[in-house]
């Protein structure tokens, strides 16, 4: 049962929650976009959201400022919080600017808001599941494609409904987070998509 805790957090790292997001918009898109513009935009923030936090991962690391890939302290989640929200900026001011892909770029607008309200709390000594942060954002996400476009996104949203009682509940399990931490990492998650949803729906 912990090996099945752990593989479901290691799938669910809220590394991915970024790209996730990207690839469920040219899947349910309606608007026209050439093979080439989704490679264009898929690969850097597949570049600057995975790779790039993995190598940094690594440093941090091997000078000790971090000692899990999970980080259960609350001093080694901001380094990497800090790195995180630099690339998020890059992504919004130089791959998906507001007057390219609107959706997206409000998309990554929020996943700012959120690691940056993560990385507050911090400061006064509350740490929040980044794992229920990333999928309350993808699910919020989600949830807004379908109204924005009119289109049924039951199964995708279904599947990550799932996906959060299973990752809530393998959080859990492995005592890395308490109930407290788990709501409220999924409230800012949905919160700061929600605060911007009014810019583009």
């Amino acid at each position: 049962m912990r090996l099945l805790a752990k593989l479901i957090s290691y799938f669910s790292h809220p590394l991915f929650i970024p790209i996730a997001g990207t690839i469920s918009y040219f899947m349910v898109t309606p608007k026209y976009s050439p093979q080439e513009v989704q490679t264009g935009n898929l690969l850097p923030i597949f570049i600057l959201t995975v790779i790039i936090p993995i190598i940094s991962y690594f440093i941090l690391r091997n000078v000790g400022m971090v000692g899990s890939i999970f980080m259960p302290s609350l001093k080694e989640r901001k380094y990497p919080l800090y790195i995180h929200i630099l690339l998020l900026l890059m992504i919004v001011y130089k791959v998906i600017p507001n007057y390219y892909i609107q959706e997206l770029h409000y998309y990554f607008l929020g996943l700012i808001i959120a690691a940056m309200s993560t990385l507050l709390l911090l400061f006064f000594k509350i740490k929040s599941s980044m794992h229920l942060l990333g999928l309350g954002s993808l699910l919020t996400f989600l949830l807004s494609l379908s109204i924005h476009f009119a289109i049924n996104l039951t199964l995708a949203i279904s599947l990550i409904t799932l996906l959060t009682g299973l990752v809530s509940s393998a959080r859990l399990y492995l005592h890395a987070h308490t109930k407290a931490e788990i709501f409220i990492g999924f409230s800012i998650g949905i919160l700061s998509q929600l605060l911007l949803i009014k810019f583009w729906l």
